[in-house]
């Protein structure tokens, strides 16, 4: 088990960093709270950059549609915000 920090959520993936290593192209379990409960989904390791990983989740229909909302919901909170074009 690896404990780590979410930093990115998409309805595709979700970024972490982790203290140690971990490997890509293999699948895992993440376990991580979303504003409306626990969500427990498979996930492949993509990407890593140091200690920041990039996974991309598995098909799991229920939990994905959980994510999708979160990150709607999640959206509409969040301000626009333009670059300063000067």
């Amino acid at each position: 088990m690896l404990k780590g920090y979410t930093v990115d959520i998409s309805e595709s993936g979700i970024a972490a960093m982790l203290r140690i290593e971990a490997s890509l192209g293999e699948v895992v379990e993440l376990d991580f709270e979303l504003p409306c409960g626990a969500v427990t989904i498979q996930a492949i390791g993509r990407q890593r950059s140091a200690f920041r990983y990039g996974f991309e989740f598995v098909d799991a229909d229920s939990v994905n549609e959980l994510i999708r909302r979160t990150c709607r919901d999640l959206a509409v909170d969040q301000p626009l915000t333009w670059p300063d074009l000067a």
